[in-house]
Formats: C-alpha cells, sequence, structure tokens
C-alpha cells in the first residue's frame, strides 16, 4: 500500500499536479516527510498540506479490523481448510478430522518408533485419489536424513489400499506424485524452503513433510540451543508457519528426542511427574526424554504428536498414571488423557 501511486489516489489536481513536478509519486513519498517539509517542498499552505496528507494516509493504510472479525475469519479459513485424515480413528478423533490444514503438526519421538513409516502414510493419504479419500495432490517430501524409501512406501501402499495399488500403474502415479528433496546441509535447506512457495502452487501440492528438524542441527547440543540468542532454525520456524498459512496446507515436521536432565524442570504434561503422597503406591510413567531443538522450537509448532513404545500400557493420564494392559506401540497426544493404538 506504501507504493500505491499518488496519482490513483483522487487528489485534487491542484496539489496533485504539484506533488507530481516534486517527484512525490507514491504514499511512500508523502508520508515520509513532514508536514512542515512538503509546506516548504511544495510551496503551499499548512491547511492543504495536512487535507493532502490525511487523504493520503486513508487511501494508503489497510482497513482495520476487529479482535472478532480476526476470530471469524480464521474460524472460517480453518472450516474451509479442513483436515488430511490418518485412518487411525482415534488419532483422527482427537485432531477433529485428521493433521490440520494451515498449521504445522510435529512428530516427536525416539529413533526407530516409526516417524518416518508414518509420514511415508501421510504421504499417500494426500497423494489418493479424491473418490478414495485421498486429497488427489503432489507431497513435497524433504529428507534430510536419507530415510526416504520408496519401496517401503509402496509396500505401505499395497497393504493399507490394495483395492488401488493392485490397479495397473496406480502404484507409479501414486510414486509420481511424491517429490523427495535431500538437502545435505542447513544452506541447502534454506534454498529448498525459498523455492518451495511457488511450487506449492504450481503444482498443486497437497501436503509438505520435513523428515527431520533435529538431522539440519546435528552438530548443536541442546544447552547449546538454549544458550545461542538466535535458534539456528529461528528463520526457519517463521518461514514453515508462514508457509502452512500462506498455502493452507498441512505441513508435518517430524523431531527427535534427547535425554533430560535429572534436575530440569518439565515443560510439557506428558513429562509430568505426580507426587501426590496418596498415590504413591501406584506406578508411575517417568519420561527420561524430551523433544531436541529447545523451547523455542517447541513454541513454533501447532499440534505435537509424542510417539512413545510402552510394554504393558494401555492407558495413561496426564498425570502419569500407568494402568495395565497388552502390549502396545502407541501414539500419546498432548493435551488428551488417552493413548491411541498405532496400529489400529
Amino acid at each position: 500500500m506504501a507504493n500505491k501511486l499518488i496519482s490513483q489516489m483522487g487528489l485534487p489536481k491542484s496539489i496533485g499536479n504539484i506533488l507530481a513536478a516534486r517527484n512525490i509519486l507514491t504514499a511512500k513519498d508523502a508520508l515520509s516527510l513532514t508536514e512542515f517539509e512538503l509546506m516548504e517542498l511544495l510551496d503551499v499552505g499548512l491547511s492543504e498540506v495536512t487535507s493532502a496528507v490525511a487523504l493520503i494516509s486513508e487511501i494508503a493504510c489497510p482497513p482495520y479490523q476487529t479482535a472478532l472479525s480476526l476470530m471469524q475469519e480464521r474460524v472460517q479459513n480453518e472450516y474451509l481448510a479442513g483436515h488430511l485424515p490418518t485412518r487411525l480413528k482415534g488419532l483422527d478423533e482427537a485432531l477433529l478430522g485428521g493433521v490440520p490444514f494451515g498449521a504445522v503438526t510435529e512428530l516427536v519421538g525416539p529413533a526407530g518408533i516409526g516417524k518416518t513409516q508414518f509420514c511415508l502414510k501421510l504421504s499417500l493419504l494426500a497423494a489418493l485419489p479424491a473418490n478414495y479419500g485421498g486429497l488427489n495432490g503432489r507431497v513435497i517430501y524433504i529428507d534430510t536424513e536419507s530415510k526416504f524409501s520408496s519401496r517401503r512406501m509402496i509396500e505401505i501402499g499395497a497393504t493399507s489400499f490394495p483395492e488401488i495399488f493392485h490397479l495397473d500403474g496406480m502404484a507409479q502415479e501414486m510414486a509420481g506424485r511424491i517429490l523427495v528433496l535431500r538437502p545435505a546441509s542447513l544452506p541447502e535447506f534454506t534454498e529448498n524452503l525459498e523455492q518451495i512457495k511457488l511450487s506449492l502452487l504450481q503444482h498443486q501440492v497437497k501436503l509438505l513433510i520435513i523428515d527431520s528438524m533435529t538431522a539440519l542441527v546435528s552438530g548443536e547440543s541442546d544447552k547449546d540451543l538454549k544458550a545461542s540468542k538466535q535458534h539456528p532454525l529461528g528463520w526457519h520456524i517463521s518461514y514453515v508457519k508462514s508457509l502452512a498459512e500462506f498455502s493452507r496446507i498441512p505441513i508435518v515436521v517430524t523431531n527427535q528426542v534427547r535425554s533430560q536432565n535429572s534436575n530440569e524442570s518439565f515443560h510439557y504434561p506428558f513429562q509430568v511427574w505426580n507426587n501426590d503422597e496418596s498415590m504413591k503406591d501406584l506406578p508411575r510413567m517417568e519420561s527420561h526424554l524430551v523433544a531436541a531443538l529447545g523451547i523455542h522450537w517447541a513454541h513454533a509448532v501447532t499440534i505435537r504428536l509424542v510417539l512413545e513404545a510402552h510394554s504393558g500400557i494401555s492407558l495413561v493420564s496426564d498425570d502419569g498414571i500407568e494402568i495395565p494392559g497388552p502390549e502396545i506401540s502407541a501414539i500419546h497426544c498432548q493435551g488428551y488423557d488417552d493413548i491411541f493404538d498405532f496400529n489400529r
């Protein structure tokens, strides 16, 4: 709006012609000077300058919005954006339909827990034709650890969607919709992100996956991340969030875990240690692992899904009480009391 031409603002010709003659062509040119500087430059009276500046300001400034209108706009955008169903019933119910569009969803867990496999499954779901419940779009998969396996992806597709993948040429078509990038360094990753924004529109991309964020700063300890005034992924955090809001597609990132110091305070509900003496005889879950990348990164994600493997656990509440049950691998949704079966 600052570069809007004054000639298009409908100013009186008397003042408009003088501004043009003095090479004051845009709103920015005019509003960068004080009224007295404009009086001297244009050789006109204060009332004429004040009137012209008021009109230029009114046209150049964006209209105000109330808090209510902003809230209504956000609710409407979220309603129109929708979700990418994971096909895990309990998880989709907890997420109110699946992985939300226009937001950053993080998968946290130790190596081998199934983060990459979950991302491969989501990639297939986004690439599936709409009549099979998919998004019928392309996927950009940023593979920073070289863990992406096209063979494993086809195996997952053939097992999960046999009615589709057994059709002639369908496996090749689905694989062709998933675009894989493998940056070898943080500068390469930065370049990839800068190029992605245009691709999201040009190639009908319906899902962006970054697997994983941790590998990009693997040389930095978590202590260094806390001590540093500027997070090494600070720009990337902001850019990824802006991509989600701009494109209104789901963005999924993975994160590793690190060991927790014994005297470190807990930051998340799933790491609670319950000191209630009345419950001291009940078994409790004491989490010794926390998400990597620090609290700065944690504040950037919209939804955090923590993947944990437990033996003999079927349910765990937010106060850390274990309830015995069959051996499962589970997804624990932060902020909810249920553990959802990952193999369901």
